[in-house]
């Protein structure tokens, strides 16, 4: 299993004190602005390595099924060849990688935030109840909660809302699909974003597990009134170009 580098992404090359590290999956879905494959996701300077053959399906998993698709050993190779060459963060294209937080910070000395999930503990700090919109309601379990530091006694509290399973959204990115009807798409995230309010309507924040949903945040926020959060959200991983 090969490592490249992107090569479509010249800022890596020139920029000459680091950049932020980004672990890609395999994909060849369309990736509109917002969309953390898209140049302009974070706003600092990005290198994004493709770990070949590790397709979307092989991580909406349980944590046994990551390891039974063997993915795990070169996931933190990469992550410690990204320190090597320059990383002053990492972060993963996918929120269901919130079950190796643990195991790749261990790997490597820079900040490593695998998924948005990772803001839930916060966010329950200061509100009764957080939404989590995810791709894949059958698969984001407890596992991937606790993973991302939420408490035993909050996991009540965290209300998980997937998008249709069959729709455009949810077959055309776990079916590394070619293409993607965008507004089929957004109309799927933001349909699951109406259910969430619907069944808790007093809800004002909502985790966006998926990073490919952020292109819609702007039409979910607007129908449900709802704030989200999504990983480019995360201080820690643009910080180092804020005067750190």
């Amino acid at each position: 299993m090969t490592l490249p580098a992107d090569a479509t992404d010249p800022i890596a090359t020139i920029f000459p004190n680091g950049f932020l590290g980004v672990l890609m999956l395999d994909t060849c879905f369309p990736r509109p602005e917002g969309d953390i494959g898209h140049p302009s996701a974070f706003g600092v300077p990005i290198r994004r390595c493709v770990i070949t053959g590790v397709w979307p399906d092989k991580i909406v998993q349980s944590g046994a099924g990551l390891r039974k698709g063997r993915v795990v050993a070169p996931i933190l190779q990469l992550a410690r060849r990204l320190e090597q060459e320059g990383a002053r963060a990492l972060t993963t294209s996918c929120g269901f990688l919130v079950l190796l937080q643990q195991e790749l910070q261990a790997q490597v000395q820079i900040p490593v935030v695998t998924s948005s999930l990772l803001q839930l503990p916060g966010l329950l700090g200061l509100h009764q109840k957080v939404g989590v919109l995810t791709i894949s309601s059958s698969k984001l379990g407890v596992e991937h909660l606790r993973a991302a530091g939420v408490p035993k006694e909050r996991l009540k509290d965290v209300l998980v809302q997937g998008v249709d399973a069959k729709g455009e959204f949810a077959s055309s990115i776990l079916g590394n699909k070619p293409t993607m009807d965008l507004v089929k798409a957004g109309a799927d995230v933001v349909a699951a974003a109406v259910k969430l309010k619907q069944r808790e309507p007093a809800l004002t924040d909502m985790v966006l597990e998926c990073t490919n949903m952020p292109p819609y945040r702007a039409a979910i926020e607007a129908a449900t009134g709802i704030k989200t959060w999504a990983l480019v959200d995360v201080e820690r991983l643009t910080k180092p170009w804020k005067g750190s």
